[in-house]
């Protein structure tokens, strides 16, 4: 199981070459459990244009597995949110921090394109996806 973010997503949808999205393409042909969160699926629909492609997205994501956010993963995201903050690194955008309690909570690893996440998972444990 691989909780995918944001980034990977915009990446892989708009047919960038990068290798964190040749991850994705693999995961999808190996039929790996793919796994969405709640923030994720808003952030990607906010971004698509055309009804149609925004349709076409949702019935894509309906099929991935939905990882639910309690009280106890915002807790933790604020959590390490300030924690971070105290050690001087302050994270750009608080729903990463978010979505990393989500992949926490669950002990799965994170697949991104995103520099905010690097702290995370040298200074709080977050396990990401390398390349294969």
């Amino acid at each position: 199981m691989v909780l995918v973010d944001t980034t990977a997503w915009v990446d892989f949808l708009s047919g960038h070459p990068l290798p964190h999205v040749s991850v994705l393409e693999c995961l999808i042909s190996e039929e790996e459990d793919i796994c969405i969160c709640g923030v994720i699926l808003t952030e990607v629909l906010l971004g698509i244009r055309k009804d149609q492609d925004c349709k076409k997205t949702k019935r894509y994501f309906e099929s991935l597995i939905y990882l639910p956010m309690t009280r106890s993963t915002f807790m933790a995201a604020a959590g390490m949110y300030r924690s971070l903050r105290k050690q001087g690194i302050t994270i750009r955008k608080p729903i990463d921090c978010m979505i990393a309690s989500v992949a926490l909570e669950q002990n799965m690893p994170l697949l991104h394109n995103d520099r905010d996440f690097d702290p995370i998972e040298e200074r709080c444990g977050l396990k990401v996806v390398k390349e294969r």
